[in-house]
């Protein structure tokens, strides 16, 4: 089991001087409200599995801490690299690949001449960084990516064959990929949706023994509904780095205290310094390209080190509990997220809940929370596509009587302070589809 960390197109995402393809829509995905188009109990899964040329693999090969699982802090710009974490990054089988090269994933954000580009060639300032070993090391920065354009959503370099993002690895082997998807996907795409679809990019890449640099995305200060998607969205990026031990920068965070959250008249594409996107001094961070570029620039550093091996943090928060009902797993902070396995679980309390008449006699884990006042609480449940899980909220104990709300993915409450519960349950219909999923808790 590996836990982590989680939980309207108008504009959208390309180049300011150029148009997106904000209606564009992938095969199979919802088009509707929130999270439309997912299962249902009972019933089938909305789209199957997508048809990567990238095989999808699952195990990353990070190995859990003798206290549980590494968690990924909120509040941080770059995640931890504890001695488990560089050790599962270190074990992703490299053979073959360029250890020198980065290959870029993304939308317009990504596909931006402000973007890295002239870290190859370009006037760079540092600002006394000790990073020049690592600009002087890789290339990469100012390729024409295949796996990035203009206006797409993280649906779109899985599509075809062979897809974007093979075809990408297959012109560079490199050993690190730069990712962020989100920005356009907030504007019409339901959480599962998106997160299946990152869930999808991120286990390809590691399969190939790439490893992925995650980042939250920005801001949509263009419209609401979208900007309050792109939360959920950067928790369930959150959670698939600490899920797979693979780095995350937080850009949303930084980019948060700057002017105009360091974004252009559009509100959605990030502004760059007059003197060039790598002038990293004190007014070029003021930029939100230029801030971007610095953070990418540290997170391949660190990546880069973590693969020879070294930790460069002693400790980390990680989850406690085993996720029973008799050893929850806490939840000690809000929002909070991981990513769970039904299937690895032996915990089989619960096989109707009292505000449900379902079947869930398949295997559960259970979370903790303790309200020191009262809160609106949200509890998400996003599985793998082949897996059917449904999330439960419990008043005061783990048993099904204690059950006030249900859903396949969502489901809200107005709680009181005291104890309350989130359990996660397989749903068995014709068969019982146990696995993976992300929970997310507001």
């Amino acid at each position: 089991m590996r836990l982590l960390l989680l939980a309207m197109l108008v504009g959208g995402c390309g180049e300011p001087s150029e148009s997106s393809d904000v209606g564009f829509d992938a095969p199979g995905s919802s088009d509707g409200g929130l999270d439309a188009g997912a299962e249902r109990d009972g019933g089938s899964t909305d789209a199957g599995p997508v048809d990567a040329d990238v095989d999808a693999g699952s195990d990353s090969g990070v190995v859990p801490g003798p206290s549980g699982p590494v968690l990924y802090p909120v509040g941080s710009r770059h995640s931890p690299i504890t001695p488990d974490i560089a050790a599962g990054l270190s074990a992703v089988d490299a053979t073959g690949l360029d250890v020198d090269a980065l290959m870029k994933v993304g939308d317009s954000i990504t596909v931006s001449s402000a973007f890295l580009r002239c870290f190859e060639g370009g006037s760079v300032d540092l600002d006394g960084r000790p990073l020049d070993a690592t600009l002087a090391r890789f290339h990469g920065f100012a390729r024409d990516s295949l796996s990035a354009t203009v206006g797409w959503s993280a649906f779109a370099p899985l599509r075809g064959d062979p897809t974007p993002l093979a075809q990408e690895h297959a012109a560079t082997s490199a050993r690190f990929a730069t990712v962020m998807f989100g920005t356009n996907d907030a504007g019409f795409r339901s959480t599962q949706d998106f997160s299946r679809d990152m869930w999808d990019i991120v286990d390809a890449l590691l399969a190939r023994g790439t490893i992925p640099l995650l980042s939250t995305v920005p801001p949509r200060d263009d419209m609401a509904a979208a900007d309050t998607r792109v939360g959920v969205y950067n928790l369930a990026v959150r959670a698939l780095a600490q899920g797979r031990g693979v780095p995350l920068i937080d850009l949303h965070r930084e980019l948060v205290p700057l002017p105009d959250h360091g974004l252009g008249g559009d509100g959605v594409h990030p502004t760059v310094d007059p003197r060039g996107g790598c002038r990293l001094d004190a007014a070029g961070l003021t930029r939100g390209y230029n801030l971007r570029n610095l953070l990418t620039l540290e997170q391949l550093d660190r990546a880069a080190r973590a693969t020879s091996g070294e930790a460069l943090d002693a400790s980390a928060p990680r989850l406690r509990g085993a996720g029973t009902r008799t050893d929850p797993h806490e939840i000690e902070a809000l929002p909070f997220a991981a990513m769970g396995d039904t299937s690895t679980s032996t915990s089989r309390e619960i096989d109707t809940y009292g505000c449900a008449t379902a079947n869930e006699s398949g295997p559960e884990r259970f979370y903790r929370l303790e309200l020191s006042a009262p809160a609106r609480i949200t509890a998400r449940a996003i599985s793998q596509r082949d897996v059917d899980v449904d999330v439960h909220l419990l008043r005061g104990d783990a048993s099904g009587t204690a059950c006030v709300a249900r859903d396949d993915i969502e489901a809200s409450v107005d709680a009181e302070a005291g104890v309350w519960w989130v359990a996660v349950d397989t749903f068995v219909g014709s068969a019982e589809r146990a696995g993976e999923f992300l929970i997310v808790v507001e």
